[in-house]
């Protein structure tokens, strides 16, 4: 069993463990948490790395499965807008565009909706197909971390090692001027590699 938390776009890493897990349970119940990949996805820029994040309604513990998706702001243009500047220019972003774009002109209500159907558009297109289930209570985190849950060993700040995770190079558009940057959001191995992507998985 593999216990991974919802993400937006989220890490290689992270698509690693849909891909090889027998059993993939997403985490339904968990109180929400900030700094987490739940609602935010790091890009490659010609700057540098960018982190996306979505705007939520969060007023206390809330379980993930109830956290909303603030509607102020203009953040769907904005990150559409970001991933067109970072990967215009790479190998696949126009033949992966259509499928994308769509994410950043509908509305969601739910951030775990949304996640959801962005998970399952991005197996589509890695050509994965993970037995995917959602939990129907929280298991509370145990240290150390019981086998297979990697809800803490995959986030931006403070992760837990994960030994099975060894990041190997791949063409990146900006890698001639910042080098390769590990473990960015899975579009950035799409737009990157294509097709080809699975077999980086």
């Amino acid at each position: 069993m593999t216990l991974l938390s919802s993400t937006y776009f989220g890490p290689v890493q992270w698509y690693q463990k849909l891909h090889r897990a027998d059993v993939a349970w997403l985490e339904h119940c968990d109180n929400f948490v900030k700094q987490t990949y739940r609602n935010r996805c790091i890009i490659a820029t010609a700057q540098g790395t960018q982190a996306l994040t979505v705007p939520v309604e969060h007023n206390g513990p809330c379980p993930m499965r109830d956290i909303r998706i603030s509607s102020h702001g203009k953040w769907r243009s904005e990150h559409w807008n970001a991933l067109l500047s970072a990967y215009g220019d790479s190998p696949f972003f126009d033949f992966l565009a259509d499928d994308i774009r769509p994410f950043f002109e509908k509305k969601w209500e739910f951030l775990f909706d949304f996640n959801f159907e962005i998970t399952q558009t991005l197996c589509q297109l890695l050509d994965i197909h993970p037995n995917l289930r959602l939990t129907t209570h929280y298991e509370r985190p145990t240290l150390p971390p019981a086998a297979g849950d990697f809800r803490d060993a995959i986030r931006p700040k403070h992760a837990l090692p994960d030994p099975d995770f060894q990041p190997r190079p791949y063409y990146q558009v900006h890698a001639q001027v910042h080098g390769f940057r590990p473990n960015l959001s899975i579009l950035d191995l799409l737009f990157n590699m294509g097709n080809e992507s699975i077999f980086y998985l």
